[in-house]
């Protein structure tokens, strides 16, 4: 079936090194089959437009396109968004 086309995209807008980003992604570990995560270095040059935003806030995170948190994963408000984001695709 086409569930896994549904998955809403999580993206995550990082650089390298960042170790919050990688706290962040330990946070998610046990949603990731729940979501698709996309990430984003902001220092690459094609990225510019996003380094200016969040150059001192990563990790940033977008949910289907929208903000959705920065710098520490919000798991309540995290898990409520992805639910709704889920009702809506079935």
């Amino acid at each position: 079936c086409s569930a896994s086309t549904n998955k809403p995209v999580l993206t995550l807008f990082t650089k390298k090194p960042c170790p919050l980003c990688d706290e962040a992604k330990e946070v998610l570990e046990p949603y990731k089959g729940r979501f698709i995560l996309q990430e984003v270095d902001i220092t690459f040059p094609e990225n510019s437009a996003w380094y200016e935003k969040y150059k001192y806030d990563i990790p940033v995170f977008h949910l289907n396109g929208k903000f959705l948190m920065k710098h520490r994963v919000d798991i309540q408000k995290f898990e409520d968004q992805l639910r709704k984001v889920e009702l809506q695709s079935d």
